[in-house]
């Protein structure tokens, strides 16, 4: 059971809904800021992660002076908020792990929110390493089955270095070492096909199935904590069915 792109589309449908509330430029502005400090430089040509963080700044019309301000505060150029990344993992609703990623310049006022957020939405903040061990950090590029067919899909995939490719529904769903997803993803686009979803994430390596009230509880847990403005991601090992996000 895949249920991964069950999971695409969750994020993508709160996508536009960040887009109308603008909260997906202040996340996109805290990664180029981190991404140009971290990365040790403020060219894109050389820092990777800087990279794809302009690449998704620009594919959600975000001005390039906004963008330049934003790597200038990483590097130091521009005076900036120092933020740290800390990833928090705990539990949703029957057991679900869940894994947030966050950026943020006052440590004790995140822990404190996130903690409120999962005990108000029927779960709990967990140790360092408690679920994290559930995850696999892979690339992974979801194509719409009308793109192309699955042999050719697959033979770009696989050439220019992918690990697998599933069939998930009406999309193919490709999985990359973190260090290949670059070059995969650029042969991808190269052969004429736009992904649906493209990035470096946490896969989990087994679903727990949700129905119901306990489908409604985790969706109410999840949206709460992508809603905090110190979280970047959240990532979650459960099934839902889509009927049940309405």
């Amino acid at each position: 059971m895949s249920g991964h792109s069950k999971w695409h589309t969750i994020k993508h449908k709160k996508g536009a809904l960040d887009a109308k509330r603008g909260k997906i430029f202040t996340k996109l502005i805290k990664e180029i800021t981190v991404a140009a400090r971290t990365g040790g430089s403020g060219d894109v040509d050389a820092n990777a992660r800087l990279r794809k963080a302009v690449s998704d700044a620009k594919a959600q019309n975000m001005p390039n002076d906004t963008i330049d301000r934003a790597i200038k505060r990483g590097t130091g150029e521009l005076e900036g908020v120092a933020y740290d990344e800390i990833t928090y993992e705990g539990y949703g609703i029957g057991g679900v792990a869940v894994l947030v990623e966050t950026m943020t310049d006052n440590r004790n006022r995140t822990v404190a929110e996130i903690r409120h957020i999962f005990s108000k939405n029927g779960g709990n903040l967990g140790e360092a390493g408690s679920v994290a061990w559930m995850f696999d950090k892979k690339g992974y590029i979801v194509v719409d089955k009308a793109a192309k067919s699955e042999d050719e899909l697959f033979e770009i995939a696989i050439e220019a270095g992918a690990d697998d490719m599933q069939d998930d529904g009406d999309v193919f769903e490709i999985f990359t070492a973190p260090d290949a997803f670059e070059t995969v993803a650029e042969a991808i686009k190269k052969a004429g096909i736009e992904p649906q979803a493209a990035e470096v994430s946490m896969i989990p390596q087994n679903y727990i199935k949700l129905e119901g009230a306990d489908a409604k509880q985790m969706m109410k847990l999840y949206d709460a904590l992508d809603d905090n403005d110190d979280v970047q991601k959240v990532y979650a090992n459960f099934d839902i069915d889509e009927s049940e996000m309405e």
